[in-house]
């Protein structure tokens, strides 16, 4: 027992040890660096991911990092490990390390400039990898695509549930009016359809004024909220996420008995106009104009609403078209996210916009952190892998992530980032103080 008892903690130690050198290694690497071995990851799996994962008998590249072959295959994990190891692991870390010393005398150097260059460089390279790494297959595209929408739609919720402090469970009415407010008009004006006819619009025009559908998306799904922003923001405390629910069932059983629209059997021929670059550029504006909001004077106001409404009412803040104007503009971003949607899929369908879609949101919200865009981000991206990593589980992926939220909830019970904001400067910034001296040149120039 005693031997145990000191070999333990010279394990412990050794590895502590280990991991602190590695955190050293790789302290002064900036984001560029670690965006460009995501590059090269990327284009290593083009190079030799089909031979390499039919020698460790995969058969084919895997979908999402090997996790699902895991699962069908548990046999096979020294292979999938051995292949992210070769394919994804290493390239990364070694590029990053070689490249961090040019990388933080270009992040050094553009910040010469405002900061939105620097922030269009990093996610111009960010864009460039997550398009080499879903160029392998059409089923990465999609995962991608599906990912940003839920970011839009989590980041859009959490205004409600976050900074404003209610509880909302209307975000999936939302979506479903943003999907057929976007979907009717694309079909009506540019599709050649059995139940609106001839497009009204020559169809080459389309891809050029989805953007205008898709904001007739958000302000349906905004004129919607009104329906339940003026009868429960006259009320206090859980009458809003009661009323929120009766609207989302509304919604979905109006739309299931709207035959113009398919009625229960779905509406489809929406064009294909939701690619990756496009609903990457939507997922960005979305992140920055929310970002701008809860950090500008409404966003501040809004956060005195909701740590106490009646201190903030004293304080001169018009509390109620606070509110609305916040519930309003989550709407617009929940519509957009459902406009998307219908587009990524091709079809559209009451049951989509359910109780399981509402679960799904508000368990991306809480999961990554109220009151911080980042823990948005995280609970959209972290969540989302999640559920298509265990999709080969079927139902028990339904049993296995409810119980990892619980854990989140007992250990991290405001979320993974919670009250954390974008810092987007600290992100591009260099991290070795050697450029230091290509500030000061700057400075002098």
């Amino acid at each position: 027992m005693a031997i145990q008892e000191t070999t333990l903690p010279a394990s412990k130690g050794r590895a502590r040890a280990v991991w602190d050198a590695i955190r050293r290694q790789l302290a002064g690497v900036p984001l560029l660096s670690w965006l460009l071995g995501a590059i090269v990851a990327a284009g290593t799996e083009h190079l030799i991911g089909y031979p390499l994962s039919r020698a460790v008998g995969m058969g084919t590249v895997p979908p999402i990092f090997g996790v699902t072959f895991i699962l069908k295959a548990p046999a096979i994990i020294p292979g999938i490990l051995f292949y992210a190891l070769v394919v994804y692991l290493l390239p990364t870390l070694v590029v990053a390390k070689l490249s961090a010393g040019l990388a933080n005398r270009v992040a050094a150097w553009l910040l010469r400039y405002p900061v939105w260059v620097s922030a269009l460089v990093h996610l111009g390279v960010l864009y460039a990898s997550m398009h080499l790494w879903g160029a392998l297959n059409d089923y990465r595209v999609l995962v991608l695509r599906l990912l940003l929408i839920a970011v839009i739609v989590t980041l859009s919720l959490n205004v409600i549930n976050g900074y404003m402090g209610e509880f909302s469970c209307s975000h999936p009415g939302f979506m479903a009016l943003g999907a057929y407010g976007a979907s009717v008009m694309t079909v009506l004006f540019f599709v050649n359809d059995d139940v609106f006819g001839p497009p009204l619009l020559p169809p080459a025009l389309g891809p050029f004024l989805f953007p205008v559908a898709l904001i007739v998306g958000g302000l349906v799904a905004s004129v919607g909220a009104l329906l339940v922003a003026i009868p429960s923001f006259r009320t206090r405390g859980d009458y809003l996420a009661i009323i929120s629910l009766a609207f989302t069932f509304i919604v979905k059983s109006l739309i299931e008995n709207l035959e113009v629209v398919g009625g229960p059997r779905g509406f489809m021929n929406q064009p294909n106009w939701a690619t990756l670059p496009a609903v990457f550029i939507v997922t960005i504006l979305c992140v920055a104009i929310i970002h701008n909001f809860v950090t500008s004077t409404m966003g501040k106001a809004l956060c005195a609403v909701r740590d106490d409404e009646t201190a903030a009412d004293a304080m001169t803040i018009n509390t109620r078209r606070t509110k609305m104007t916040a519930f309003l503009f989550s709407a617009f971003w929940a519509g957009v996210g459902g406009g998307l949607l219908a587009h990524v899929l091709r079809y559209v369908n009451p049951g989509n916009f359910g109780i399981l879609k509402l679960s799904e949101v508000l368990a991306m919200v809480y999961l990554g952190g109220l009151n911080s865009v980042v823990g948005s981000i995280v609970g959209a991206v972290g969540l989302q892998i999640l559920m298509e990593a265990l999709r080969p589980l079927e139902i028990l992926r339904w049993i296995i992530i409810p119980v990892l939220l619980i854990l989140v909830m007992i250990y991290r019970p405001t979320g993974l980032v919670a009250f954390t904001e974008l810092d987007v400067k600290g992100i591009v910034s260099p991290k070795d103080k050697a450029v230091d001296e290509v500030q000061h040149g700057a400075a002098a120039d």
